[in-house]
């Protein structure tokens, strides 16, 4: 194991541009491969959340009634349920990994989805053009996916990509608690935890990783802004009686 003079004098080396951690290893091959991981896990989840939540909003929003009624009231439930015991229950029976952190991220985060989704597909179907499409004979499926799921797709960019940073850091808090990834493989989270020990001595430990997800999370998340200013048709709208 390197001492720590020894691995304080590797930092901006080009051995070791941001130094080794305790073990000895690189921190900036594993601040690069814990992008990867952290980027598979926010955009895995969010899919698996978004595709639940999309399916169960749009039959909420269409059929209403019963159907209606019971996903919201699931909805509600989820928002309900603490996270943390969510998260410690599914990782305590199936055991820390990737595919459970991202079971666990998107299952605990499709009500959003389906609130949005739901919300957008009531104000949809009342439209004049999709009572055409109704007396004209046109399906429901046909009608949903013609008509209803593109004019919610614009809500549904956003709230995603805000759901990718926000996945990003859940990963890297069950991490930094020993509930995410396995230590084997490299993750912001886990090099977090790692490094909260030597923060006196050895302060890039926790440095690199943290700001790596900083600017990861603000990056995304000013992506979400721009993507809504430019989809939201009422600021567009506005801009437009603003010129004239």
């Amino acid at each position: 194991m390197p001492s720590g003079r020894r691995t304080r004098a590797l930092i901006g080396s080009p051995v070791a541009v941001l130094g080794t951690d305790q073990l000895g290893r690189d921190i900036l091959s594993r601040v690069i491969h814990g992008a990867r991981t952290s980027a598979l896990i926010g955009v895995s989840a969010v899919l698996l959340a978004g595709s639940v939540g999309t399916s169960l909003g749009l039959t909420a929003g269409i059929r209403g009634g019963l159907a209606d009624h019971l996903v919201m009231r699931l909805a509600d439930m989820q928002f309900a349920f603490p996270f943390i015991l969510l998260a410690i229950t599914v990782i305590g029976v199936l055991g820390p990994s990737v595919r459970n952190i991202i079971l666990v991220v998107g299952l605990s985060s499709w009500a959003t989805y389906a609130r949005v989704v739901r919300a957008e597909t009531l104000a949809v179907r009342e439209r004049a053009y999709v009572d055409a499409a109704r007396s004209l004979g046109m399906s429901v499926p046909r009608i949903v996916w013609r008509h209803i799921l593109p004019n919610v797709s614009a809500s549904l960019i956003v709230v995603a990509t805000f759901g990718v940073a926000g996945a990003i850091l859940t990963e890297a808090g069950l991490s930094f608690l020993g509930l995410g990834v396995p230590l084997s493989i490299p993750s912001w989270g886990g090099m977090l935890a790692e490094g909260r020990q030597f923060v006196d001595t050895r302060y890039w430990l926790a440095l690199s990783p943290g700001a790596a997800l900083f600017a990861t999370v603000i990056a995304i998340n000013l992506i979400g802004d721009a993507l809504r200013d430019a989809l939201d048709p009422y600021l567009q709208t506005r801009g437009t009686v603003d010129r004239f």
